[in-house]
């Protein structure tokens, strides 16, 4: 069972544990992250789950699609290089200990 970690604006560390298979926004929202609001429910047409990859995370992850690319265009939160929405990235063994950071703001 992959873990994340959840960083809050604040610096405050959250962890959570996920299923493989399962996206980082499914495993955000069954343990009641703050932060993560999925409005569409991962079906990628908001950027209400958008997050930070850590650096050292970021090549292990596939390649972003044009869809997800973009919807960060329109995030409430500043887009950087390291944006993805978490709703797809899907849970595997290899990401665990996986650690997202949360913007300020979702909305």
């Amino acid at each position: 069972m992959p873990s994340i970690t959840f960083v809050h604006p604040d610096g405050r560390a959250q962890r959570i544990d996920g299923g493989d298979g399962e996206s980082a926004m499914q495993a955000a929202t069954r343990h009641d992250v703050n932060g993560i609001l999925a409005e569409c429910g991962g079906n990628a047409m908001c950027a209400t789950c958008h997050v930070y990859v850590d650096e050292d995370w970021l090549a292990r992850l596939p390649a972003m699609g044009d869809d997800e690319d973009a919807l960060l265009d329109g995030a409430a939160a500043e887009r950087r290089a390291n944006s993805r929405l978490s709703c797809q990235i899907k849970l595997a063994a290899d990401l665990d200990g996986l650690v997202l950071n949360l913007p300020d703001r979702q909305l």
